[in-house]
């Protein structure tokens, strides 16, 4: 069994797998919308997170009508919000820890956010 990311398909495979033409993958990666691994040889492999990302555009652009540019913003904010949900797990995490430690308990923290202006008066 390969991993997620293991590059291990063919163009023709995955072709035939999601019943596209080689010529739709080849526009898919000029766009900038995927990036299959390349071998010494420059075959392009896919992975199945490939795979996935492009079932993904073919969802997209076929059943909602969603042309290559709005892909790609799509894509685009799907990978910020899944970034930033990975950052919020982690500050959970860490609270969580501090809290353990004899913190104050999360339900009675405040934080918040003053802003000042300095002013300097001169003589």
């Amino acid at each position: 069994m390969h991993s997620y990311d293991e590059p291990v398909y063919l163009i023709s495979v995955v072709s035939s797998m999601l019943d596209i033409h080689p010529q739709t993958l080849r526009l898919y990666e000029r766009e900038g919308l995927i990036k299959p691994s390349r071998t010494e040889g420059r075959m392009r492999l896919y992975s199945q997170h490939d795979i996935n990302k492009m079932k993904m555009i073919l969802r997209l652009t076929r059943q909602m009508g969603v042309n290559l540019a709005g892909v790609d913003v799509i894509l685009q904010l799907k990978d910020t919000i899944e970034s930033m949900q990975k950052e919020i797990d982690q500050l959970r995490d860490e609270l969580s820890k501090v809290n353990k430690n004899g913190s104050v308990h999360s339900s009675k923290a405040i934080v918040a956010k003053n802003s000042y202006d300095i002013i300097i008066f001169e003589d």
